[in-house]
Parts: structure tokens; C-alpha cells; sequence
């Protein structure tokens, strides 16, 4: 059950109460304008004759404290006492026109809404203190504020604009509780998107070689991944504070927060609809990243889209710089690119609507995605899976549309018996580690590319098989894999 509870009542704060009658929960209002509790009491309203400065007056819990007088000094002082009194309340507070730059800079530090006199009040106060997702956001602050020193917050290895996008939006929010951090992340940014969405945007991003040391940082956050050690190199025993993503887990997420919504196409969405409920207007970086973010994990909005990314976008593009955004999207392709694309091409095995494809050495693994969606527009292909070579490590890209399969299930499936894997139903990976296989000279690479096409191609292929009646599949050839002898 919820508990509100409303401190003053000026005019704004006796049509909120009016708004929130009606609500499930409990309401208690504290007010010291005569006569006006007596009325609210008539009304079967819970309300108090009394100082809403006087903690004395206080319940013992409340989860929404509403402060909505008349006056600026009366509101600075409730929003003070208030946030000691409920440290883990959602504190919104009403701030007068007249109020000093004093009295509104110490109502912006404590609350976490702060309600502009110019804006749709009651509307908007109401909707906040009844919705659901108010929930959410309290939480989170709650957890945020709790935490002693900064926070890392960690992008799965070789982040997607997706990734970089939610950390600094986290950022923003933590920011906004007092709370020091550093977006961070493994591996490298090599996609030649991202890397322009870096640059251009003039991102603050920390590169790390090796996990925190311990007490390093006072929290870590994950965003666009969920457990510890699965797409990131932490230790899988690391304390989790805070988890927000929209992939489906494999296993238990464990975290003092934790957010996972499938049923949106981007974790920018969900990022984005908690500075929408706090009322942060994101600056022009952070709205252009997330934007993008949310456009590249729904493919412009046509894969696994969801109207709260549609309702995302447009709280995010008045803030968006649109040249920037131009130039992000339209980056020129690297020549490792190109290459790659050119070998996935002409190495392609397809069966039936299925295509799979060895690129033999890479330099740039992101390479493999912007091949395999460029063979997914090929006549006939409903899934695209491009794989190579790099550090000992065989990394695979797959896509897929239209097909009745789960392609993150399927390379679950294939690959993460002698590997890991995962993703969504249209777009996925795996890596796989070769140990002693990579040992070899190279007059022996080409006997190494037939084992890892044995290996890769023949165990999706045969997990595809599984499925006749979804996919059409040409099995008149059949690889054996050499880790099956």
C-alpha cells in the first residue's frame, strides 16, 4: 500500500488532495490553515490542524511526501525535515514563484521532483504520486543515495551506442542524488557508429584494463546487461547495486536495484523514462545518444518496438542535436569493414533461408554485426550468422527475421557448451575460445578454418535442424564437430 503524505495545502496543494482521494493508499494531510483540516476530516480525508515544519506532527512511514504550501521559507523547511525525517521517501515539492535563489537551490537539493509554478500542476503532481512507476524511481534513488563514494557504472564489453547511452543517462541520475560517477566499460570501440558517437558527442568514458580495485568505488551499476561476469570481465561473485536492461536473463539477477523490462526495444528506453519521472531535461549529449541508442537496438523503430520507445523518442528530440545525429549515423566504413563484408559475401554457406558465413581473421569484431545485417537484406535469408577469428577468441554475429526460431536461443543452444551466448529473437552472439587449437602455425590456418567451420556452422546447423517446420533448411550436407568425436 502506498502512503502519501501532504504537507501544506495552499491552493495547488488542496486541489492535489482533491486529485488524490480517490487514489488506493493511504493520504494524510498536515496543514496549518484554519479550518481547512476540518474540512478534509469531513471529507473522510486524514488530515491534521498543525505546523507541516514540525516533525512532531509527522507519521511514523510515508513513501510519497507531497510539499505544497503557499509559502517559499515554510516549503524549504518541510522539504528539509521531510527528507531527514523520511530519508526514503519520493519527496515532491512545490516551488512558489516568489521564492528566493537561496530557498530554490536547497528545494532542488533534497527533492526529487521539484514542481515548477508555470507547469500543469495538479495534473502533473497527480499523475507522478499515482502511478506505478513512481515505484521504480524511488527505489532507485533510495539505493543511489545509500551508497558511499562513486559509482562505476559498466557497459557490457565493447559497448553498443545502446550501452553508452544508458550509462550517461545513469549519470545524469546519480547526479541528481548527489552522487559521483564514472561510465565505464572493457574491451574496445571499434564500430566505426560508435566511435563517432563518442567523439562527436565529446564523451567522458573509462576504459578499464582489469576489474576495481576493492573500495574503489562505492557502487557499481550495470546497464544493458545483468550479471557480473557474462558480457563483461567482473568477477561473477562482484556486488551488484543497480541492474536496468531489457535482455532476457539466463539466471537469477541478484542487485540491491534491479529493473529488467523485456517488453521494450532499448534499455535507453527505460533510462529514459526515469529522467522523464524525476524531470530531468537531458542536455543535448545525453538526449542525442539516447536517441540513437533507442533507434539502433529497434532498427529505426521496426524490430521489437514497443510504444514506450516511441513515447521515449519524442520526450528525448527537442533536446537533440539532429546535425550531430546525421553525422553519427552516416560514418564512413573502414576498410577493415569493407574487407570483411566482402569475405563474409563470398565464403557464405546457405541452406535453404539460413546463411552462414566464415570470415576467417578479423581486426575489428564489430565488423561481423554490420556483416551479418547487411547479408539479412539478401533475397530469401530470414537469419545471418558471420563468424571470425581474433585473440584466440571466435566471435559470431547472427540476425534474423521472420523465422519462427529464438536466435539468442538457438546460439544458447549451438554454442555456450563450449562457449557463451545470448541476445534477443533477431539479433544475437557468441564467443567461443579455441585454447590449443589457436596454437598453430600459419601454414596450418586454413586447417584451422575447417575445424572452426566444423565447429561453428555445424553445430548451429544442426540445432537449426531441430526446427523443419520454421526453417527451411537444405541438410543434404552435414558438418561433424570436431569437439564431438
Amino acid at each position: 500500500m502506498v502512503r502519501r503524505l501532504v504537507l501544506g495545502c495552499g491552493p495547488v496543494g488542496s486541489d492535489l488532495v482533491d486529485g488524490l482521494v480517490d487514489r488506493p493508499g493511504e493520504l494524510r494531510v498536515i496543514t496549518n490553515r484554519r479550518g481547512l483540516a476540518e474540512d478534509f476530516r469531513a471529507d473522510g480525508i486524514a488530515a491534521t490542524e498543525g505546523d507541516p515544519t514540525d516533525p512532531t506532527t509527522y507519521p511514523r512511514d510515508a513513501d510519497i511526501v507531497i510539499v505544497a504550501g503557499r509559502r517559499p521559507r515554510t516549503n524549504r523547511t518541510a522539504a528539509r525535515l521531510a527528507r531527514e525525517h523520511f530519508p526514503d521517501a519520493y519527496l515532491l515539492v512545490y516551488l512558489p514563484i516568489d521564492a528566493s535563489p537561496e530557498a530554490a537551490a536547497e528545494i532542488e537539493r533534497v527533492a526529487d521532483t521539484v514542481i515548477d509554478p508555470w507547469s500543469e500542476l495538479t495534473d502533473r503532481i497527480s499523475g507522478m504520486a499515482g502511478n506505478s512507476h513512481t515505484s521504480r524511481v524511488r527505489r532507485l534513488m533510495r539505493v543511489l543515495r545509500n551508497l558511499d563514494g562513486r559509482l562505476a557504472i559498466l557497459m557490457h564489453d565493447n559497448p553498443d551506442p545502446d550501452a553508452i547511452a544508458s550509462a550517461i543517462a545513469l549519470q545524469a541520475i546519480a547526479d541528481r542524488a548527489n552522487v559521483e560517477s564514472d561510465p565505464c566499460y572493457f574491451g574496445d570501440i571499434s564500430h566505426q557508429e560508435n566511435r563517432a558517437m563518442v567523439n562527436l558527442l565529446n564523451l567522458d568514458l573509462t576504459v578499464l584494463s582489469e576489474p576495481p580495485r576493492e573500495g574503489e568505488y562505492g557502487g557499481i551499476a550495470l546497464v544493458d546487461h545483468s550479471r557480473p561476469g557474462v558480457n563483461d570481465r567482473m568477477p561473477e561473485d562482484t556486488k551488484i547495486d543497480i541492474v536496468i536492461d531489457h535482455h532476457p536473463p539466463r539466471a537469477p539477477v541478484e542487485a540491491s536495484y534491479v529493473d529488467l523490462r523485456q517488453d521494450v526495444g532499448a534499455t535507453s528506453t527505460l533510462l529514459t523514462e526515469y529522467l522523464e519521472r524525476l524531470e530531468i531535461v537531458p542536455d543535448s549529449r545525453v538526449a542525442t545518444a539516447l536517441l540513437f541508442g533507442i533507434r539502433v537496438d529497434t532498427k529505426d523503430f521496426t524490430r521489437e518496438v514497443s510504444t514506450a520507445d516511441f513515447e521515449a523518442a519524442g520526450f528525448l528530440f527537442p533536446q537533440v542535436d539532429t546535425d550531430v545525429l546525421q553525422r553519427v549515423e552516416s560514418p564512413s566504413m573502414t576498410p577493415e569493414t569493407m574487407e570483411t563484408l566482402a569475405r563474409s559475401i563470398a565464403n557464405r554457406d546457405v541452406r535453404g533461408n539460413v546463411l552462414i558465413t566464415n570470415v576467417g581473421d578479423i581486426r575489428d569484431r564489430d565488423a561481423l554485426a554490420q556483416a551479418a545485417d547487411h547479408l539479412i537484406d539478401m533475397e530469401g535469408i530470414d537469419i545471418s550468422i558471420v563468424y571470425g577469428l581474433m585473440g584466440g577468441t571466435v566471435y559470431v554475429s547472427g540476425r534474423s527475421r521472420g523465422a519462427n526460431v529464438d536466435l539468442g536461443e538457438v546460439l544458447r543452444d549451438a554454442l555456450a557448451p563450449i562457449g557463451s551466448a545470448g541476445g534477443h529473437a533477431d539479433m544475437a552472439g557468441a564467443q567461443i575460445p579455441l585454447g590449443i587449437l589457436d596454437d598453430v602455425g600459419d601454414d596450418s590456418r586454413e586447417s584451422l578454418a575447417t575445424i572452426v567451420t566444423g565447429i561453428v556452422a555445424g553445430r548451429i546447423f544442426e540445432t537449426l535442424e531441430h526446427a523443419p517446420a520454421a526453417l527451411d533448411l537444405d541438410t543434404d550436407v552435414t558438418f561433424e564437430s570436431p569437439l564431438d568425436e
